[in-house]
């Protein structure tokens, strides 16, 4: 006797990789990058982000836009300039009085009219505090899926859907994220996780003027005034060529001197792992990882550090990796470029006096 023959099974909407893309989502094309500044000057992780897009787009067989949205009085245009350099093939320019400083309400509202007008697959947003503030925000008003904080984007070979890839269960995977039933797809990259693409000045691009059509007085909040933070920037990892990090394996808060007296002798930055940040050992701006700062430095030496995904997310990229762990089987070992099994609180003062006794001579030789 024959079985009975299996119905089939419906598939919520988003699940399952070979979902056909609704009908009324293949007008949507090409790869747009929020173009964050403040104050006359760009963030560059939107330069980051602009060169990665090109990648997708040239995947994609698709463009390239740059949003920008500001004052009547900003040089949008002069941004836009840059963003073409950079890899944007078009920009889409809304000045406005109230986009003069950002606000949640009237960025919101211009982003998501774009979006809407233009039609973009894909959406690249900065995963700083503006960005992930607005992306959050414009994702919901879309009704459209966000990965945040991914270190990898591409393109899926299957669906041609964007393929995000961010750490997870607190660092201890990597998981691949697609929005396969909704557009356009948005992801966040933090600051320095993509390479900066080179400049081609000779570029130029299209650029289209827009309109906001919102009034101050449907505004909530209110820029008041800009107060700089006396304390910022007094540490910054995400940009120092030259950074030396101490983990647990240091044993005590005391013993974290020695990486400072390594870092000033290189004229490098010091970083941390979160445990340390974690037990009061260092300040929480100092922590490289997932949870913390992402850095590209030519040098990165990881002093009593074992490596977990959690830290590696966070300083994988950088040119040369030096690891000083006294386990031979640290998992920083796989990724390093050079290892030391050894006690970090040997090694970290013979690289000192080795490296001051270096530069001490190579001064005396130019003078």
């Amino acid at each position: 006797m024959n079985a009975p023959a299996t119905p089939p099974v419906k598939r919520p909407a988003g699940r399952g990789r070979n979902l056909e893309l609704p009908e009324h989502l293949k007008a949507y094309k090409g790869v747009w990058v929020f173009i964050e500044h403040d104050r006359g000057h760009v963030h560059s992780v939107s330069w980051e982000l602009l060169g990665e897009a090109r990648k997708l787009a040239d995947k994609l067989g698709s463009t390239v836009g740059a949003v920008l949205l500001g004052g009547v009085d900003e040089p949008l245009e002069k941004f836009a300039a840059e963003a073409f350099s950079f890899g944007a093939d078009r920009a889409y320019i809304v000045h406005d009085p109230v986009l003069k400083g950002y606000r949640n309400e009237p960025f919101t509202k211009g982003l998501t009219d774009l979006v809407n007008k233009y039609q973009p697959e894909i959406l690249l947003l900065g995963a700083t505090s503006m960005g992930r503030d607005l992306a959050g925000s414009v994702a919901t008003t879309l009704l459209t899926g966000l990965t945040a904080d991914c270190t990898e984007l591409s393109i899926d070979p299957t669906s041609r859907a964007l393929a995000a890839t961010r750490p997870t269960f607190g660092g201890s995977l990597l998981c691949t994220i697609m929005t396969l039933a909704y557009r356009p797809q948005m992801a966040t990259v933090r600051p320095r996780v993509m390479a900066m693409p080179k400049a081609d000045t000779a570029r130029t691009g299209e650029i289209v003027q827009d309109t906001l059509g919102m009034v101050e007085t449907q505004i909530v909040t209110k820029l008041l005034d800009f107060i700089a933070d006396a304390s910022g920037n007094t540490i910054n990892l995400p940009y120092a060529d030259v950074i030396v990090s101490g983990g647990k394996g240091l044993k005590n808060p005391e013993n974290f001197k020695l990486v400072f007296e390594l870092a000033r002798v290189l004229g490098g930055e010091v970083g941390a792992t979160r445990p340390c940040v974690q037990a009061g050992w260092v300040e929480a701006d100092r922590q490289v990882g997932q949870t913390g700062k992402t850095v590209r430095p030519k040098l990165y030496i990881a002093a009593g550090i074992s490596g977990a995904i959690q830290h590696r997310v966070g300083m994988e990229a950088s040119d040369v990796i030096v690891a000083i762990n006294t386990d031979a089987n640290a998992p920083i070992f796989d990724f390093a470029h050079y290892g030391i099994v050894g006690n970090a609180l040997q090694v970290l003062p013979a690289l000192t006096q080795a490296f001051a006794e270096h530069l001490s001579q190579h001064t005396r030789r130019a003078a």
